[in-house]
């Protein structure tokens, strides 16, 4: 009788929240769960799985090798810059991701940010509840510039799925659309509707001098990491917006701080950051007219239930010798 593969989920509680749980791992083998796991403890954690999921909890080479019976990494998250992949591939070790499961929630978000920079809904909202406009001597008031969309142009660096659906919703708000991509090609059919628009492809120092808001969508790579840095940031327009819904590590926080509290950027909205949890010295904490939240364009309820049930299909379909999303 073959013995049932032991399968170690390394951080969990990302994705088993809102009534979310790991039970449909159970029919495929021998299931051990950790929450939270201190980075240290990985390689004792993991040591005797044969397959390993993990949503950011590191799995660099030497805890890689650590798990003699290691056959497979699931990683529950399209960005897999968390598991060294060159060294699973020489271990003959298969690793996955989800590429498809947030879309319309980090677009969605994406637009929310955008949209609190224009609008800065918050500090209005903040301002009746404390009285202003009660004590206003006219009907209307704000507080900072009020931006409107239509006729501006949203340049997206990163044209996959979410970069596309950004688009569309750039369309639907009156916005033109220039495109950065690595691999540029012809337009394909989003995964859900609306439907495709036109956009038009535009060089990395095109994007950064023509657009009014640059929004980022691209993975973080070797290639791509400190991408805005403060050369490009020269380039924008002193109205121009920033959103970052992608990776901290594209932005060279320094710089953008920099321009932001020198006025060569009208502001910056970013959910992400170099290093999470954010540290309390992160220079943009203190930017001018800079939004920061805690990563969760990707978080809605119904997100992260698609990002599980991907991942538990992703281990169901390797043990079935027919392996899905891999990516080594």
């Amino acid at each position: 009788m073959n013995t049932p593969p032991k399968i170690v989920v390394l951080d969990g509680y990302t994705l088993a929240a809102d009534g979310n749980d790991w039970s449909s791992l159970e029919r495929l083998g021998t299931v051990e769960i950790y929450g939270r796991i201190p980075a240290e403890e990985v390689g004792t954690r993991g040591r005797s799985a044969s397959v390993l999921i993990t949503n950011k909890a590191a799995l660099p080479a030497d805890v890689i090798d650590l798990a003699p019976d290691l056959r497979f990494i699931a990683v529950s998250g399209t960005g897999y810059d968390c598991v060294d992949v060159a060294a699973a591939r020489r271990r003959g070790i298969s690793v996955s991701n989800v590429p498809e499961y947030g879309t319309a929630s980090v677009a969605q978000f994406t637009f929310a940010l955008l949209l609190e920079l224009c609008h800065h809904v918050g500090l209005h909202a903040e301002a009746v509840a404390a009285g202003e406009w009660s004590r206003s001597a006219d009907f209307s008031f704000w507080k900072t510039p009020l931006t409107e969309l239509a006729g501006k142009t949203m340049g997206i660096i990163g044209f996959g799925r979410i970069g596309r659906r950004v688009g569309d919703a750039a369309h639907a708000f009156g916005m033109g659309v220039l495109a950065h991509s690595r691999t540029p090609s012809a337009p394909s059919a989003p995964s859900a509707p609306p439907a495709y628009r036109p956009f038009a492809w535009a060089g990395l120092d095109e994007v950064f001098a023509s657009a009014d808001v640059i929004s980022l969508h691209c993975p973080l790579t070797p290639e791509t990491a400190g991408l805005v840095d403060g050369r490009r940031l020269g380039l924008v327009k002193p109205t121009a917006f920033l959103i970052n819904t992608s990776r901290g590590g594209l932005v060279v926080e320094a710089a953008l701080a920099e321009a932001l509290n020198g006025g060569l950027l009208a502001g910056a909205a970013v959910d992400v950051a170099a290093h999470e949890p954010i540290r309390p010295d992160n220079p943009l904490l203190g930017a001018r007219n800079c939004l920061i939240t805690p990563h969760i364009a990707w978080a809605t309820r119904e997100a992260r239930r698609r990002l599980q049930e991907a991942t538990v299909a992703n281990v169901a379909n390797f043990l079935a010798g027919r392996p899905t999303n891999v990516v080594n």
